[in-house]
């Protein structure tokens, strides 16, 4: 009997906690662990809105506004996911693509030279970032799945004082670590 009324008591502390939450927090909160294929799966290239978006993906890191009037949402998947998805529209607010911005295809396409600004609209958001005082660097680095025999890995993008890249480098994923 005890057991239960603790188990009740849980239950009825976490209603209360739900419903003085702010409705679009807990939207929020549940949209952040939804799976892929419910966040993004309904969601079609001229047809869906920046509103049909924000209703079944949520809120989302960061929204970046185009010169031209388009705009891109920013979507990583879990601290350590290994997708982020990039979500296109034009100006009139349609989705043009959804892009998975984690791929062989984008990190090849981090060079030397480009700004933090370029890589970050590239790639998103870097599950990592370190500063390492005796080179002058700012490492970003990425959690994805590269495929191959570990099938995921970190991506590293070396930043020099001024803030643009002057190397690439991969490691080993956390729990992949060699002794």
């Amino acid at each position: 009997m005890p057991k239960r009324f603790i188990s009740l008591l849980a239950a009825c502390a976490a209603m209360t906690c739900v419903a003085g939450c702010d409705e679009q927090k807990v939207a929020d909160a549940v949209n952040a662990i939804k799976p892929d294929p419910m966040a993004f799966g309904h969601l079609q290239p001229g047809v869906s809105t920046l509103d049909d978006a924000r209703r079944d993906a949520g809120k989302p890191e960061i929204v970046w506004q185009n010169e031209d009037g388009s705009t891109r949402l920013e979507y990583p998947r879990g601290p350590n996911g290994t997708h982020t998805y990039m979500l296109d529209f034009d100006a009139n607010g349609r989705l043009v693509a959804i892009t998975q911005a984690l791929s062989a295809a984008n990190i090849a396409r981090v060079v030397p030279g480009m700004t933090k600004d370029d890589v970050r609209r590239l790639l998103g958001k870097p599950a990592q970032v370190a500063q390492y005082a005796l080179s002058q660097e700012e490492v970003w680095s990425w959690h994805w799945d590269e495929g191959g025999v570990s099938r995921d890995a970190m991506f590293n993008a070396h930043f020099s004082p001024d803030g643009v890249v002057v190397k690439t480098s991969r490691s080993e994923a956390p729990g992949h670590e060699q002794p």
